[in-house]
Parts: C-alpha cells; sequence; structure tokens
C-alpha cells in the first residue's frame, strides 16, 4: 500500500527534532550535486574538454534564458536560477534510483522552494531597484492595483508550490500503481514520460521564478544597473 504524500517517514531523530525520509533525500541530493561540480569545475581550461563542454553548455543555456525571458543583465538571477534548475530537475528525478521518492513528491519540499522565490523577489527588488522602485512596482499599471498586487505575491507562489507537487506527486502515484497491477517491465515508458515530466516542470519552475523575480525589478533601473556593471568590467 502506497503512502499518502501528505505523511512524512521518520528516518532518525536529533534529540527531540525528528528528520523525515524527504529531507535526508535532500540533503542527499545536496550534497551529491556540491561534491560533483566541486570536482567537475576544480580545473577548467581555456580550451574545454566533452565535461567543461557540457557544463558550460548547461550554464550558457540558462543565462540565454534568463536574458531572452527578462531582456536584461541575467548575472543577479544566475546562480539562484541555474541551482533551483538544476536541484528540482535532479530531486524530480530521483525515482530512477530504487526505493527513492523524489522529494518534490511532498508539498513540504515545494513549499519550501516557492518560499526562496518569494523571499528573493524582494531581495532582487530593493537591491536592483531600491527600496522606493521596489515599492513602485506595486502601484504598475495604476495604483488602484496596489491590494491586488500585494496579494498577488502570496497567491502565485503558493500556486507555483502546488503545480510542482501536484505533478510530479501524480507522476510517482502513477507509476507505483501500474507498478503493482503490471510487474517490473510494463511501466517503463511511464517512467521516461517521468522523466520528462520532471524535466517540464523544473524548466517551468525556473521561468515562473526569473518572471516572478524579474517583476520586482523597475525596467529602468535593470537598465541603469546593467550600464554600470559593464563599466565596472
Amino acid at each position: 500500500m502506497m503512502q499518502s504524500p501528505l505523511q512524512l517517514e521518520t528516518a532518525f531523530n536529533i534529540g527531540p527534532v525528528p528528520i523525515t525520509v524527504p529531507v535526508v533525500t535532500t540533503w542527499g541530493i545536496m550534497a551529491c550535486l556540491a561534491g560533483v561540480f566541486f570536482v567537475l569545475t576544480r580545473k577548467l581550461k581555456i580550451r574545454a574538454g566533452g565535461t567543461q563542454t557540457v557544463l558550460e553548455i548547461l550554464v550558457t543555456s540558462i543565462t540565454s534564458q534568463i536574458q531572452g525571458t527578462l531582456g536584461r543583465d541575467p548575472r543577479p538571477f544566475q546562480p539562484l536560477i541555474g541551482t533551483l534548475f538544476i536541484f528540482i530537475l535532479v530531486a524530480n528525478w530521483a525515482d530512477i534510483i530504487p526505493t527513492v521518492e523524489p522529494p518534490t513528491a511532498h508539498i513540504e519540499t515545494d513549499a519550501a522552494l516557492a518560499f526562496i522565490v518569494f523571499a528573493a523577489t524582494p531581495y532582487f527588488g530593493i537591491r536592483l531597484g531600491g527600496m522606493l522602485g521596489y515599492l513602485k512596482t506595486f502601484a504598475d499599471p495604476t495604483w488602484v492595483m496596489i491590494p491586488l498586487n500585494f496579494v498577488e505575491q502570496i497567491t502565485r507562489n503558493f500556486a507555483l508550490m502546488v503545480r510542482l507537487f501536484g505533478n510530479i506527486m501524480s507522476g510517482v502515484f502513477l507509476v507505483a500503481v501500474v507498478l503493482s497491477l503490471a510487474g517490473l517491465l510494463v511501466p517503463i515508458p511511464l517512467m521516461g514520460l517521468n522523466l520528462l515530466i520532471g524535466a517540464v516542470q523544473a524548466y517551468i519552475f525556473a521561468i515562473l521564478a526569473v518572471v516572478f523575480i524579474g517583476s520586482a525589478v523597475p525596467a529602468d533601473t535593470a537598465k541603469t544597473s546593467h550600464t554600470s556593471q559593464l563599466k565596472e568590467l
């Protein structure tokens, strides 16, 4: 019998604090990603080899996607958006390892990811546009929209959380149900589809995060910031 995604299995306890299986899986994914990228980026060369070329393509693709979505300098947003995309992609694909369930199939993980985007929005808005510039974005297109824009800050991040949770959780449940009814080989095409859904959902989450964060930065301020950064270079 499958466990409800709202019920969390405890892996161990640190004092009175229970550490759940999704938390342990999340820690494991973060440790693996940190270790892999540390090893892969230790000896970067001007003439890139095969592995470095793949990394450069990944970074360039993320950068160009941010640039194309916002139409502004992508460098301030690149570390956060790139990290979110890679982590969510790997987390969504965690179920290719037997007995491992994607942490993104649990709403607590998705809530934490959505909260990161929620917190990053005013951070980048104030950092790049100043406090006054950030507050002015709530009056876009007119001051009448200020209350609705404040509410939207919460509802859109809630929708971001629910979208990721619903798609990944339903995919895991579908494969589990078919596996229990049809045996080992039949669900393989569904597992391939589940991997595709995981990649699409990671992309959608990252793009929406770009849009949400970018909307907090006034366009004229972003252009001024971009010009000053180019002068520094």
